[in-house]
């Protein structure tokens, strides 16, 4: 099993969301986060004041798949995400060593 934890712009969201329920996805984390890359954040302008926003606004989702489609999920999140302009986002692939579901004690793929 695999977990892949993808950083997306927010107005992205909707949109992967659909895509990965198109892949058979049932079930993903969703977490509003702030950070920077390269983009280093920006500066914006309220009420005539510059504010430097240091951490940009993202959505992190992270999804526990089975290992044979990890693959297939991370291109689909690449293609429906990326808009071509900095700050994209990334993805992280990490392996699950076990996966239980709480209310039945279901293991490993079954409890995906």
């Amino acid at each position: 099993m695999k977990k892949i934890e993808a950083i997306i712009k927010p107005f992205k969201l909707d949109e992967v969301k659909d895509a990965l329920n198109e892949l058979g996805v049932q079930g993903m984390t969703v977490t509003e986060v702030r950070g920077f890359g390269r983009q280093k954040g920006h500066v914006e302008l309220y009420r005539g004041a510059e504010y430097d926003i240091s951490f940009v606004p993202k959505i992190k989702i992270e999804i526990a798949v089975p290992e044979d489609v990890a693959e297939e999920i991370i291109e689909k999140i690449v293609e429906t995400a990326k808009t071509g302009k900095i700050g994209d986002g990334k993805i992280f692939l990490m392996s699950l060593e076990e996966t239980v579901r709480i209310r039945t004690g279901e293991k490993g793929r079954s409890a995906i």
